[in-house]
């Protein structure tokens, strides 16, 4: 089972406060979304975002944590004041959307953005928008994996915030055989049980979760 960087008890919040950022930097202040999304990437608050920094989370309301992007980006704080509505717009859906694939995969936002611009996915919102979230996941896993280069030995590494340096100590490994695995020069669907077994008990994960598609190719050359 994958693990996930917050508790679910706090997803739907996580949800609303992306959705929120989004709608409001985009509706409201007039920001092209994907420019504001490269914000939010580019200030680091994306990453603490999704590794369940509880200030970004669940602590700010949306329209905060947008001011917080841009005035991290920009050193100014937006003046513009929220217009309410009782509607969920197709950009507000796909921050809600987005939130809930990225907590579920356990994919960086950042990878997310490298296969699926975030205008790509409000332009899902029919009729995706009427349907379960996990047909959402669903179209969404059909498009990422093939160009997705990050393992999952590295993702979930840095789910727990660990080095490479610091996994490898914890498992009785080396550092050279984690960096290894994370670049496909070595193959870690052939690793040895024990070595998978050290690395899901650090890692609080299910050896499977380790293993790679086959056929992945080598992040660079040996």
């Amino acid at each position: 089972m994958m693990i996930h960087a917050y508790d679910e008890n706090y997803l739907s919040k996580a949800q609303i406060a992306l959705a929120q950022m989004l709608r409001y930097a985009v509706e409201d202040v007039g920001y092209e979304q994907d420019v504001f999304f490269e914000m939010f990437l580019s200030t680091g608050i994306a990453k603490a975002f999704e590794n369940g920094d509880a200030r970004y989370t669940v602590g700010m309301s949306g329209i905060e944590l947008a001011d917080r992007v841009l005035f991290s980006a920009t050193g100014k704080h937006c003046t513009v004041s929220p217009v309410w509505s009782m509607e969920k717009s197709p950009v507000y859906w796909c921050g809600w959307a987005l939130a809930y694939y990225q907590w579920h995969s356990a994919h960086t936002f950042r990878d997310i953005y490298s296969c699926i611009k975030p205008s790509e996915i409000t332009a899902m919102y029919n009729p995706f928008h009427e349907m379960d979230i996990m047909q959402f996941v669903d179209a969404l896993n059909q498009r990422i994996p093939a160009i997705d280069t990050t393992t999952n030995l590295a993702r979930l590494r840095r789910l727990t915030g660990m080095s490479q340096r610091a996994l490898a100590y914890a498992a009785g490994l080396s550092p050279r055989m984690i960096q290894h695995y994370e670049q496909r020069l070595k193959d870690i669907n052939k690793a040895q049980g024990s070595t998978l077994e050290k690395l899901s008990v650090v890692l609080h994960c299910n050896m499977a979760d380790l293993l790679e598609r086959p056929g992945a190719r080598p992040l660079r050359s040996a």
